[in-house]
């Protein structure tokens, strides 16, 4: 058993609200939980606006299975989130 999370910031500049920012992470997270099947949810920076961190988990069966869907996690929320990934820590 393999476990791998990250911890993914995302900068929204276009968020003029929190409520702007909700959509952006509730819209972001329900498209990766239903895509992947991994736990993923806000963890930092609540009430700023214009700033985002959600933190990912996985299990797999090998190490090099876990280290790519991570990977693919990573990409497909840089090409897809309404929003600029400008950090990502990995465990």
């Amino acid at each position: 058993m393999h476990i791998k999370s990250a911890k993914l910031t995302f900068r929204i500049p276009h968020a003029a609200s929190l409520k702007d920012k909700r959509s952006v992470c509730r819209s972001l997270t329900d498209r990766v939980r239903h895509k992947f099947n991994v736990s993923i949810a806000e963890v930092e920076a609540h009430d700023i606006h214009q700033k985002l961190v959600i933190g990912i988990s996985l299990v797999s069966g090998t190490a090099d299975s876990a280290q790519n869907c991570l990977n693919a996690i990573i990409r497909y929320t840089e090409e897809t989130a309404d929003a600029e990934l400008v950090e990502v820590e990995i465990w």
